[in-house]
């Protein structure tokens, strides 16, 4: 199976302390891989390093078998989703068309398609704002722009963290089909019921180190 991302002697500190040590760690393409692990293990450090957004302080992460460092354009192939959404001060439909403007893309279907993905009506949801939606109604917006995109990878940070039952099933149900669609999809989550149930392969960190 082919890797996607290909990690080596990875070393990342944050104040002198340790904060990742992975030795070596292929994702492959095309999966679903869940992270799990207690606070302070290393997930979401793992993420930053994954969507490009840091640099370990030795090794090497790889992408496509390239360094990332070298890989400016593949940034936008890769997209992150936090544990707490952030919406921008537009309407829902607004919000979900963003990441395409900025790419030049004007494509209202793709948009209604992204928010039908993640089960919000594009008639009944698209002219909302931020104010006017739960706390899983907005993480299920920041999801459907990601979406949107369609990103050769998806990495979710926790996102059923603070949403409801019904919200955490439509975002399994839409990370699951992206993946389906072709997308690789790397989530972080302290619910293992719930990454169980959603995973092809799972990893636990603790203290930094892979431990299963």
């Amino acid at each position: 199976m082919t890797a996607l991302f290909s990690l080596r002697g990875i070393k990342r500190h944050y104040g002198g302390r340790l904060a990742l040590d992975i030795p070596r760690l292929d994702i492959p393409a095309g999966r679903l891989l869940g992270v799990c692990g207690p606070n302070g293990s290393g997930k979401s450090t793992l993420l930053r390093l994954l969507a490009m957004l840091e640099s370990p302080d030795s090794g090497e992460v790889l992408f496509e078998g390239a360094p990332t460092g070298d890989l400016r354009t593949a940034r936008r192939q890769v997209t992150l989703l936090l544990q707490e959404p952030y919406l921008l001060s537009r309407s829902v439909a607004e919000n979900v068309a963003y990441g395409l403007s900025v790419r030049g893309i004007r494509d209202e279907e793709r948009v209604r398609a992204s928010l039908l993905a993640v089960g919000l009506d594009p008639d009944l949801f698209g002219e909302r704002r931020r104010n006017e939606l739960s706390g899983g109604e907005a993480q299920r917006v920041a999801l459907a722009a990601r979406l949107a995109i369609r990103p050769q990878v998806l990495l979710m940070d926790e996102p059923t963290a603070s949403v409801d039952e019904e919200s955490a099933g439509r975002i399994a149900l839409a990370a699951r089909t992206a993946c389906e669609q072709g997308t690789t999809v790397v989530v972080v989550s302290h619910d293992r019921e719930w990454l169980d149930a959603l995973a092809d392969d799972q990893l636990r960190l603790k203290a930094g180190r892979i431990v299963a």
